[in-house]
């Protein structure tokens, strides 16, 4: 399984370099594409859709022509995807999921898409700025699960959601916030990351709203992955699917994306450089 997660891992973070060092716009939407309809596929199954390949497949193909829109047009769908984890997802964490069948199944099924939607539009807009700036937004989210790993095995005592997610704690949340907060900051402080997401955040708002923010991005992330645990929990399955060997699916690996990325494209919209 180890072996199996390393040659996925580096797969992966080969095919981002490429894809990323490249500059190619077409090549970049394309791999968006792949993703994206392969997350859709996999929460179609989650949601007890019938016909989720050719549904996931349609969603595939359109993702690159509607990411090819203005970033500025997108501006309101990340709002709206905000207000939805807000007011509707993370409820849901403590009320639970509607029934996968019926009118209000099948409307949750299509906010969720919504909100997978916005993710994948967000990374889009994000990346027209420059590689540096939606590889740092991201990598907020990659610190912070990394440190909530180690700080909850070291510290972790009081469960977070024992009945979503029993090895979750308080503890690795606040490690998680710590960690992103330090290594965020310094690469706010770097000259030669000065075009990243931290530095232009704090350009933009100065330090207590920089902490503020950097906090609710990593709130948001740890709301994304309780939530996709908690979907797998009503599905019966421990995996998203088996398309990534040793990692689960795609959903498994996005779902901290899936909430944070509107979130911080929404920040950017308000910097002093807007998109265009």
């Amino acid at each position: 399984m180890l072996k199996q997660r390393v040659i996925t891992a580096v797969a992966l973070l080969a095919l981002l370099a490429v894809v990323l060092g490249s500059g190619s716009l077409l090549a970049f939407h394309l791999t968006l594409a792949i993703f994206f309809g392969a997350a859709c596929w996999e929460a179609l199954r989650l949601f007890d859709v019938r016909r989720a390949l050719p549904l996931a497949l349609v969603a595939a193909v359109l993702l690159p022509w509607l990411a090819d829109r203005a970033p500025a047009e997108w501006v309101p769908l990340a709002g709206l995807c905000v207000l939805l984890w807000t007011l509707r997802f993370l409820p849901a964490l403590k009320f639970g999921l509607p029934p996968t069948g019926g009118a209000r199944g099948g409307l949750f099924t299509a906010i969720y898409l919504l909100a997978l939607f916005g993710c994948f539009i967000s990374i889009a807009a994000l990346w027209q700025r420059s590689t540096l700036f939606v590889v740092s937004a991201m990598a907020i989210v990659w610190v912070a699960d990394i440190g909530a790993y180690f700080a909850g095995r070291a510290l972790g005592r009081h469960k977070l959601a024992p009945a979503i997610s029993p090895g979750k704690t308080w503890e690795g949340v606040v490690g998680g916030m710590l960690a992103v907060i330090l290594l965020a900051g310094g690469a706010a402080l770097t000259p030669a990351l000065a075009a990243s997401f931290p530095a232009q955040l704090l350009n933009a708002y100065g330090w207590t709203l920089w902490v503020m923010m950097i906090c609710a991005m990593v709130a948001a992330s740890v709301v994304g992955d309780l939530f996709e645990s908690m979907m797998k929990r009503r599905a019966g399955i421990k995996d998203s699917s088996a398309l990534l060997p040793g990692h689960g699916g795609v959903l498994d690996r996005i779902d901290a994306l899936i909430p944070s990325m509107p979130l911080a494209f929404l920040l950017s919209s308000q910097m002093a450089t807007p998109f265009q």
